[in-house]
């Protein structure tokens, strides 16, 4: 882990933690990983404040709300993975739901899917659910009030920040929506109408103002104060189905996370409605029985490929078998090892075999589980190690923002499926298992993971954004790290391939070698180039025993190091 010799003072007024570091008898420590160096440095504080890496990691979440929101805020959802010190797991479903009135044919019109009304406007809203699990997670794990998390935020909103690259892009990509909605439009664009630059300063007193009404009055004045009432009679009158009732009947849910095992280590991920933790799980147990690192070591592209087809198999059961587990029932046999190996069987390492449907898990109706994005990654020496896995879904969600409020609202209705076999924004089919119902939560991709090694002991976490890449850059940082015995930052800066059945076609960052490439294309995979494929962020314990975080290079993100000494 570096160590730097020095505080280096911010024009925030944030500290990170940049010092020679001490013992760890003399010192607690916190580590952030996350997509924007001022949410990080929000986190740190959060910890040399006396918080612990829960606070560290909440506060992270909440500026990102500000200073990311195109990929998630307030307005989304989130899936909260926690190791505590004593060893137990606690999994927080922050996930958004369906409104009351919404019904399985709600996007069909004159008898055709309109697949936009999913997307974007009114419709597209289910129930927000971050500040209600963040809320949860800081009473039951950490040492701050919401308020204290939730006031630094608000000062970054009134004063503004400078918008960088990715911002700044995003923006001009998506400002002919934004401005098809008032709110939208007087929030994040310029009085003419056009978009910030890079470099320019984005205020946004509306949001400020909402984060200090939840500093003063909690989570109450959103889900039922003023915020729900607003957002209520917005919909009413847009044509929008959400209401005030809606926003007082969320509720968090604590699930029974999944543990399994791979090789010599447990891993641990997030039940339904997350399909990333089953089939981050699945996909391990199919590559079990290959030796992956002798497999990348005689030949690549064959060790590639190999992964690619368990990718493959893992994704046509996406498609079919997962929903929310409240609604739908979810095989556990999707987990179970000997399904894996059965699955395994399939993979022929010369070439490439069709999957043409889903697979059959054991017992699958008879032992079921229970009932754009942004990821951060946070961790101390008390114990505590976090993952949270935050979105509005699609960039700026809905790209609804209702007057007064400066919220991005999510467009999570996308998630579920408008009909059998119709594709999302994401390119992503399913079943029945994933039609909308009223309160139903739509199926995800967030993949929150922690590893622990043969003691029980918290070893790495990890999640991602980028859709369903967000499954394969997981099992990307998990192979690398633990077969490849790759180094934590190599593991994630590395190029990056990815499938999710449909389309049949290998998502393959440019940067791969054009060896590789053409091998696989001549073992009969179809090929897509991409510049970039997602955002991984990731914290280990390294050999010596220190807490080493990497964020993804592909984008300005950045690590932050708490020191506190007691």
């Amino acid at each position: 882990m570096r160590n730097p010799s020095s505080f280096n003072a911010l024009v925030t007024g944030l500290l990170c933690a940049f010092m020679a570091t001490p013992t760890l008898a003399e010192q607690h420590k916190c580590v952030v990983a996350a997509v924007q160096p001022l949410a990080v440095d929000a986190g740190v504080q959060a910890f040399e404040s006396g918080g612990n890496a829960v606070d560290a990691a909440i506060a992270t979440a909440l500026t990102l709300g500000v200073v990311d929101n195109h990929n998630s805020g307030l307005g989304g959802g989130c899936f909260i993975l926690i190791c505590k010190p004593d060893g137990t797991i606690l999994a927080i479903d922050g996930r958004e739901m369906a409104p009351a009135a919404a019904t399985a044919d709600m996007y069909i019109f004159d008898g055709k899917v309109d697949t936009q009304a999913s997307m974007r406007g009114p419709l597209a809203v289910g129930v927000p659910g971050a500040l209600a699990a963040y809320d949860r997670v800081l009473k039951e794990c950490g040492k701050k009030k919401l308020a204290d998390l939730v006031l630094p935020a608000a000062e970054i909103a009134e004063h503004g920040f400078p918008i960088d690259r990715i911002y700044a892009r995003k923006l001009k990509d998506k400002a002919p929506e934004l401005a098809m909605f008032p709110g939208s439009k007087a929030a994040l664009l310029k009085k003419d109408g056009a978009p910030y630059a890079e470099g320019e300063t984005l205020r946004q007193p509306d949001l400020a103002r909402s984060y200090r009404k939840i500093a003063e009055y909690g989570p109450e004045w959103f889900y039922h104060g003023e915020f729900a009432e607003t957002i209520g009679k917005w919909m009413a009158e847009n044509g929008g189905i959400l209401t005030a009732n809606d926003f007082a009947n969320y509720k968090t849910v604590q699930r029974n996370p999944i543990v399994t095992t791979y090789r010599d280590w447990q891993i641990v991920g997030f039940p339904p409605p997350s399909s990333g933790g089953v089939h981050v799980a699945q996909m391990l147990n199919i590559l079990e029985p290959f030796d992956l690192k002798q497999e990348f070591a005689e030949d690549e592209t064959r060790g590639t490929h190999i992964v690619i087809e368990a990718m493959k198999l893992a994704f046509a059961d996406r498609a079919f078998w997962l929903g929310d587990p409240d609604f739908a029932k979810v095989p556990r046999g999707l987990v179970a090892k000997t399904y894996g190996q059965e699955l395994s069987s399939k993979i022929d390492p010369t070439k490439v075999t069709e999957v043409a449907k889903h697979g059959e898990p054991p017992e699958a109706k008879a032992s079921v589980f229970q009932r754009h994005t942004t990821h951060i990654a946070a961790a101390d020496t008390e114990g505590y190690w976090v993952a949270i896995t935050a979105t509005v879904n699609t960039s700026f969600g809905s790209k609804v923002i209702v007057p007064g409020t400066g919220v991005v609202l999510n467009n999570e209705m996308d998630d579920f499926s408008s009909a059998p076999g119709v594709a999302n924004a994401f390119g992503l089919i399913g079943d029945e298992n994933n039609a909308v119902a009223p309160g139903k939560r739509p199926l995800s991709s967030m993949s929150p993971t922690i590893v622990l090694d043969k003691q029980g002991e918290p070893a790495l976490t990890v999640g991602a954004a980028g859709g369903p890449k967000i499954i394969t850059q997981v099992l990307h940082a998990l192979i690398r790290t633990l077969d490849l015995e790759q180094d934590l930052a190599a593991a994630i800066a590395g190029p990056r391939f990815h499938h999710q059945w449909r389309p049949d076609s290998v998502l393959l960052e440019s940067a791969m070698d054009e060896n590789v490439i053409d091998g696989l294309k001549s073992l009969g995979h179809k090929i897509t180039t991409v510049e970039g494929s997602g955002i991984t962020q990731a914290i280990e314990l390294d050999k010596d025993g220190t807490l080493q975080g990497v964020h993804d290079p592909r984008v300005p993100g950045k690590v932050g190091y708490g020191q506190r000494i007691d």
